[in-house]
């Protein structure tokens, strides 16, 4: 960040003394950031502490800044606290180094590699199925995140993570749940005492970091490349690719917590829309049911099943998993009439771009017909980028997409999961959008027969 002439800047809110608007920010961020759009334009500015912040909140911005010039823009900076969890993984570099460790994992995920997984994530949803029982109470984030955490980390790391370390996805929650920092927590103050958040962040990153460095030692031990990405980064390691340890662990890290949030939670908020639209739900049913009449989806299924994959869009539009990007600018650079000097810090938010009126018309509105071919092109580009976009859009884009159409459809063929009713659903934005209270869900058998149009 740097100083600069607030005169020159986009109109925003008034900051208080010192603290800028990080308390106001940190009380309701979703609100906060599309309260400052809705009061203050297409660009604004807001303070964390003495610094400003532009918020950018047009899909042209979004192309601009992650797109067309997005070597001006770094992710590190922002991603400080990030970096606090998962060291300099792909999620946090920037420059020559990112691209570099982007080429050594890209093979994981090529088209024919990640349809190969499609037999892994089908085997641990039926697993997972098995234990499920009609009109059980669940909580359905708990259980997509123990589902896609157990599929991650067999599909990339060749590892069963509930019979080797079930405490992992208690870990990895501790870790969000409990941010140290800004901007996402004023109470980030390190005092490692038990049932302090900081305390509690800790204590899961030093249970990720044994079982990551762990599978680390052995793998190396192991001597042989069993074909997972610990492997894939040992032998990169080996063959001169100035990696350490650290970095190995710094990338298994970032994949493995990144290749089963987003999913779980994209899952989770997909669930609470079709129970609250039982029509949009008997629809896919109906589309389920004529494709697939009762038997697994595979991979060469989806694209016969465009409903199944506009629900699923639909869905990451209304409840972004990432709910906001920032960058840092390396050089100046010129937007909305302004002209911003190098060091200007910068946000797009999903939340916010997701959800403007005159691009979607009700964006409060769950409703997969928008993405029919004919409504889908009058969508500008850069208004929807629930996987970042440019040279840094996700990497495991594709295996995540795979993964929630195949798993939504096999668990719809048994289930319909219910709302219970009373209980509240309040998004809660840390470093993903996760449910505040979890969403309890009856487990509510499926009726395929009665909706087949045969």
């Amino acid at each position: 960040m740097t100083s600069m002439n607030t005169a020159h800047l986009p109109p925003g809110p008034a900051p208080m003394p010192v603290v800028g608007n990080a308390l106001q920010f940190r009380r309701d961020p979703l609100s906060f950031v599309r309260g400052v759009q809705r009061a203050y334009g297409d660009i604004a500015t807001i303070h964390m502490g003495a610094f400003p912040l532009i918020l950018c909140s047009r899909p042209e911005h979004v192309r601009s800044i992650l797109v067309e010039n997005a070597r001006n823009f770094t992710n590190r900076e922002f991603a400080a606290n990030l970096r606090r969890t998962l060291g300099d993984g792909l999620l946090t570099t920037d420059g020559d180094f990112h691209r570099q460790q982007r080429r050594l994992v890209q093979p994981a995920f090529h088209k024919k590699r990640v349809e190969s997984y499609a037999g892994i994530m089908l085997q641990h949803t039926h697993a997972l199925l098995e234990t499920w029982r009609p009109s059980a109470e669940i909580d359905i984030l708990g259980a997509m995140q123990a589902l896609t955490m157990r599929i991650v980390a067999k599909a990339l790391f060749d590892v069963d993570v509930q019979r080797e370390a079930p405490e992992l996805g208690q870990a990895f929650t501790d870790v969000i749940e409990n941010p140290v920092g800004l901007p996402f927590s004023l109470r980030g103050l390190p005092i490692d005492l038990p049932f302090t958040p900081y305390h509690k962040h800790m204590a899961g990153l030093r249970t990720l970091d044994a079982y990551v460095f762990g599978l680390i030692a052995r793998r190396r031990a192991e001597g042989r490349d069993v074909g997972d990405i610990v492997s894939m980064l040992l032998r990169a390691q080996e063959e001169g690719a100035s990696m350490t340890d650290q970095q190995v662990r710094d990338q298994t890290m970032t994949l493995f917590a990144a290749g089963h949030e987003t999913t779980a939670n994209a899952l989770t908020w997909t669930f609470y829309l079709l129970s609250e639209h039982p029509d949009v739900r008997e629809k896919l049913l109906a589309e389920l049911v004529d494709v697939l009449a009762g038997r697994d989806p595979t991979a060469d299924d989806l694209p016969n099943l465009p409903y199944l994959d506009a629900v699923v869009t639909e869905s990451m539009r209304v409840f972004p998993p990432a709910w906001t990007q920032g960058r840092y600018a390396q050089g100046e650079f010129e937007l909305e009439g302004y002209r911003f000097p190098a060091g200007t810090t910068v946000m797009v938010s999903q939340w916010v771009i997701h959800h403007l009126p005159d691009i979607w018309g009700d964006p409060a509105i769950f409703r997969p017909e928008r993405w029919s071919e004919t409504h889908g092109r009058k969508i500008p580009q850069g208004a929807y980028f629930p996987f970042g976009a440019g040279p840094r859009i996700c990497i495991g884009m594709p295996f995540a997409q795979m993964e929630a159409r195949l798993l939504l459809a096999t668990i719809l063929q048994r289930f319909s999961p219910q709302l219970v009713p009373g209980w509240p659903v309040v998004p809660r934005p840390r470093v993903t959008l996760r449910p505040k209270y979890g969403i309890r869900m009856s487990l509510e058998p499926t009726r395929l027969p009665a909706l087949a149009r045969r």
